[in-house]
């Protein structure tokens, strides 16, 4: 079940991501308190960078039991393992490394000097395996376990994870993960989950800083299409959160807008 868009508003990056971060401390907390463990997925760029920094910063990350945490990405640029672009290399400079989390629980995307060398078609379908035993581990039987809460990012061209407007990925209805070859954002190879893996999450966050995201950012919640704004087709089935600051949030309806920070 898909859940209507609710639109938080922050005065700047920096409030939108230390915000962000207090959320997914009490996301978390309550998933534990309720089903003994969680599960996040991660973004990357800035934005999703800066809350996992400002979460590193913060004493309230200590009420999350960390090894009791599954964490999951939602994309990966198809990168030799310690690359500086890869997603998981930046979130792990940003927190991971500060945290008593259990690796058996880490699951980063297969980097291009992995097994499966450089063919991403087939480190997606390791991925995608390695959902898919977490689910049967879970009971769960649609290939994916229970994600609580999952963040994305969105590009000026209202792109989310690594799928991209007109692509082949926004009309994957059958995979859970794919690769992505001739990305128009480098570098060409990438790794995605797929729209169906993202709004199977319990929460959707997209969040987004930036007047440079503004106009996809109104035009997704304008009621785009999925082929022209794959930003538009996300929901969670329990909440769809856009978190954005004040420069992103300019061309949304203001109906939308259901709280503001001062």
């Amino acid at each position: 079940m898909s859940t209507s868009p609710r639109v938080v508003v922050h005065r700047d990056k920096q409030l939108l991501a230390e915000a962000a971060a207090a959320r997914l401390v009490t996301r978390l907390v309550d998933a534990q308190s309720s089903r003994g463990s969680a599960t996040a997925v991660l973004t990357g760029g800035s934005v999703g960078t800066g809350v996992l920094a400002a979460l590193a910063a913060s004493p309230a990350r200590d009420a999350v039991d960390w090894s009791r945490v599954d964490l999951w990405w939602g994309d990966e640029r198809f990168l030799p393992s310690g690359d500086p672009e890869r997603n998981e290399t930046q979130a792990r400079e940003a927190l991971l490394h500060r945290l008593p989390l259990d690796p058996q629980r880490v699951h980063p995307m297969p980097a291009s000097d992995g097994p499966d060398g450089d063919d991403v078609d087939a480190a997606a379908a390791r991925y995608a395996d390695e959902l898919a035993e977490a689910a049967r581990r879970e009971g769960a039987r649609e290939g994916v376990p229970t994600i609580d809460v999952l963040m994305l990012g969105v590009g000026p061209d209202a792109h989310v994870a690594s799928l991209f407007p007109e692509m082949a990925g926004v009309h994957e209805t059958e995979r859970t993960v794919i690769g992505v070859h001739g990305s128009p954002k480098p570098p060409p190879l990438r790794i995605s989950l797929t729209l169906p893996v993202i709004c199977s999450a319990q929460e959707v966050w997209l969040v987004v800083g930036g007047e440079d995201k503004a106009a996809a950012v109104g035009l997704a919640l304008r009621g785009a299409g999925a082929v022209q704004a794959p930003a538009a087709a996300v929901s969670g089935r329990r909440a769809t959160l856009w978190l954005l600051d004040r420069a992103a949030a300019a061309q949304v309806p203001p109906a939308l807008v259901r709280l503001a920070s001062p």
